[in-house]
């Protein structure tokens, strides 16, 4: 069940992360490669921008929108409950633990500041336990206190079949505080009176793109990672879904929209899950502060005359919603709407399911709706 709470206080809290290079540590700050310990000269710090900006972004620069900004809506928390296939169980401790279908599994999460509610006995019982660097992209290592289990095993999240995966990023191959928006989009493109062409960018491994497309959309699917991109086809075929009016496109998300812009292409819907920092297939940089401007600024001239929304999800970011709330409503200047922007947050619910816990944030949003 996923809930949506407006609230009036201002929300306060900030992700973890920030712009620093892959492999560096939490909180340090990203500096070019030659530079000096410290304070880097300016020379530097121009060639790093310069670097980090391919050839087609710069030939594309900021547009300036005139119009009235859309209407808002702050501060958003939209709450995820889980259900059968998952829940959050507990959190504590710069820990939780969650159920993934058949497995009780504990992973790093800073977040989580209090302590536990549950007894220690019920986290030992855990079937996984993530172990190792406890950064969001950190690299580590799964334990398996009671019996070694498989890479993969079978979910499903609304009435879609997936592969739940054991990385060595601490991640399971689903981001279940996606459901929020993911029953957002199915919902739209349910009520539309006709077909919608649905953009998904960072698409991971395709979960939401399946759910858009068994509710009737065009799906268009960009990852750079082709490992990401063959565990999206696997789960396609899981779902018995390989006749989904799917693309899946392996590709630097930002050059395929600058295509798409000078095609004159456009999106009913586009989702954006960007990382805090990346590299595409042709070794393209992303960093999320540098880059997110234009990333909005080029999917906003993406948008069909009729777009029905865009949505943005941030993780591990070191910024207030509010950040993004203002470029998404700079962005989106004339289109008319409303911009609703907060956090995405789970509830714990206890072993059975039916206790209200602790809500733990996981993200920030903003998205644009048309009305």
């Amino acid at each position: 069940m996923v809930k949506d709470k407006t609230r009036r206080q201002k929300n306060g809290s900030s992700r973890p992360g920030g712009t620093t290079d892959a492999g560096s540590k939490r909180g340090e700050p990203r500096r070019a490669a030659g530079a000096p310990a410290g304070k880097p000269p300016l020379l530097h710090v121009r060639k790093a921008r310069q670097e980090a900006v391919s050839p087609a972004e710069a030939a594309r620069p900021l547009q300036r929108h005139a119009g009235d900004k859309p209407r808002e809506n702050v501060p958003l928390i939209l709450e995820t409950d889980g259900g059968d296939a998952y829940r959050l169980i507990d959190s504590g401790n710069g820990e939780k633990l969650e159920q993934y279908g058949p497995y009780r599994i504990v992973r790093p999460e800073a977040q989580a500041l209090w302590p536990r509610a549950l007894p220690d006995a019920v986290w030992d019982g855990a079937d996984a336990v993530f172990t190792g660097d406890t950064d969001e992209d950190g690299m580590g290592r799964w334990r398996f206190p009671g019996m070694a289990l498989g890479e993969t095993w079978p979910m499903k999240l609304l009435d879609t079949d997936f592969h739940g995966r054991f990385t060595a990023f601490r991640h399971v191959g689903v981001f279940p505080e996606q459901l929020a928006h993911w029953r957002w989009v199915q919902e739209r493109i349910r009520k539309a009176d006709r077909p919608l062409k649905v953009l998904n960018l960072f698409g991971y491994t395709g979960v939401a793109s399946l759910v858009a497309a068994r509710a009737g959309a065009d799906v268009t699917h960009v990852d750079a990672s082709k490992k990401a991109i063959g565990w999206a086809r696997e789960n396609q075929a899981l779902c018995r879904g390989e006749n989904l009016p799917i693309r899946w496109i392996c590709e630097d998300a930002m050059k395929f929209i600058l295509r798409e812009e000078r095609r004159g292409n456009g999106y009913d819907i586009v989702l954006a899950d960007p990382p805090k920092f990346g590299r595409g297939p042709n070794g393209e940089v992303w960093q999320l502060f540098e880059h997110l401007p234009l990333m909005l600024d080029v999917c906003r001239a993406i948008l069909a005359p009729q777009a029905v929304g865009f949505v943005l999800t941030a993780y591990s970011i070191r910024a207030s919603f509010y950040s993004i709330h203002e470029l998404m409503r700079e962005t989106m200047r004339g289109c008319g709407g409303i911009v609703e922007s907060g956090e995405l947050v789970i509830r714990e619910r206890g072993l059975e399911g039916r206790a209200a816990g602790r809500a733990l944030s996981t993200s920030l949003f903003s998205r644009w709706i048309r009305e």
